[in-house]
């Protein structure tokens, strides 16, 4: 049976749950998602062993430093969403997204090897189970319109006015 480490995150946007395993974080995703994170895990794990942890692998610690304005705070978290060979891909080059930066779909595709990507690099990010640490928020309109975040759009727009991405 999968023993999985989790934990409750108090952020300024809501709280977050938390599961890690071995110093990998598998699962970040906000608490009024609960549904999403059951069935995510249900889907992955089965019937795991969830203990609860005030700060496994000190990724509590982490993301608070992100929220008080240490950005790179997060850079070296190992994650594991669990997709499949392209949905890790996009999650991977999520991650390569700069801090203060947004890129569209398209640009997101075009690194993964071409525009035609675009709705199948939408499909990947909104199915990322892992918020903020691989930073689907960053991801925008073409025109610079705010899309879909699984956190919601209030969210995913204060991220950006954190980061400086969005000073408007």
């Amino acid at each position: 049976m999968n023993r999985l480490l989790a934990s409750r995150v108090e952020t300024p946007i809501g709280p977050m749950r938390m599961l890690a395993r071995e110093g990998v974080l598998l699962l970040l995703e906000f608490a009024d998602k609960g549904e999403r994170i059951d069935r995510q895990m249900a889907a992955r794990f089965g019937a795991a062993q969830i203990l609860e942890r005030d700060d496994p692998f000190d990724f509590v610690s982490r993301l608070s430093a992100y929220f008080a304005g240490d950005f790179h705070s997060l850079d070296d978290i190992i994650s594991d969403g669990g997709g499949t060979g392209f949905e890790t891909e996009v999650w991977r080059v999520l991650r390569e997204i700069p801090v203060g930066e947004s890129w569209s779909y398209g640009q997101l595709a075009e690194r993964l090897g071409g525009k035609g990507l675009a709705r199948a690099v939408g499909r990947a990010n909104a199915l990322n189970p892992i918020a903020i640490v691989v930073p689907c928020h960053r991801v925008i309109g073409a025109d610079g319109s705010m899309t879909g975040y699984g956190g919601g759009l209030a969210r995913k727009e204060w991220l950006l006015r954190h980061e400086k991405a969005l000073l408007v």
